[in-house]
Formats: C-alpha cells, structure tokens, sequence
C-alpha cells in the first residue's frame, strides 16, 4: 500500500478503475452515476473521496457485492496488486456464491433444442 501523507484518500472513480473493477474511468463514473455504486450505505458522487475502512457496495453483473476499502493505490498495476487494497465482506461472498451456483442449475437444466 504505497500512500503518503498528502494522498490518506482518493476520488472514487479513480480508485474503482485502480482496484479493476472496471476497465476504463468512463466506465467506472458511468456506474457511480447510474447508482450501481454506493460508498457507506449512500448514493455518491465519481469526485466524492475514498477513505480506509470505507464500505463499498457494488452491482456486479446484476449481483450486488460489498467490500471493504483496505489500500488506496497510487497507480493502475497488476491484478494482484489491485485485489490486495479491498477484501469482500463474508456475507457477500457466500450470497455471490449461492446466486452464481443457482445460475448455474438454471443453466444446466434449460432445455435446448437439437
């Protein structure tokens, strides 16, 4: 976690496209603005700041994920690197778990024709 004194934050957007959550900036202002992102339980701004222990509250392919705010990168680096500055609360892991599982059912029991 590379931060400095002058840098103890950083704008929302910003820290959605170092974290790779999405591709471009656009994108990730995009969704801020569409409400798919929410900052400590409120609708914010793509400038609005980025704190430590924040809580963030995605939609991720229509399902809604929470995270916790560990690291505020300086830079877009590598996967690995952007996944060690935020940690998924349990709760959502597990309902991401079961809604990705159930999709899955859905999938497999769909009839298709031949």
């Amino acid at each position: 976690m590379a931060t400095d004194e002058k840098t103890d934050n950083r704008r929302l957007d910003k820290w959605l496209w170092h974290t790779r959550f999405y591709k471009t900036r656009s994108l990730a202002t995009a969704a801020i603005n569409g409400g798919k992102v929410h900052l400590n339980a409120e609708r914010v701004k793509p400038a609005h700041r980025v704190r430590f222990g924040d809580r963030l509250s995605l939609s991720l392919q229509g399902i809604v994920a929470e995270f916790e705010v560990l690291g505020l990168p300086l830079r877009r680096g590598p996967a690995a690197e952007a996944q060690s500055q935020y940690l998924e609360t349990p709760v959502s892991a597990e309902r991401r778990a079961k809604l990705r599982e159930q999709q899955r059912l859905a999938q497999v029991s769909r009839p298709r024709p031949d």
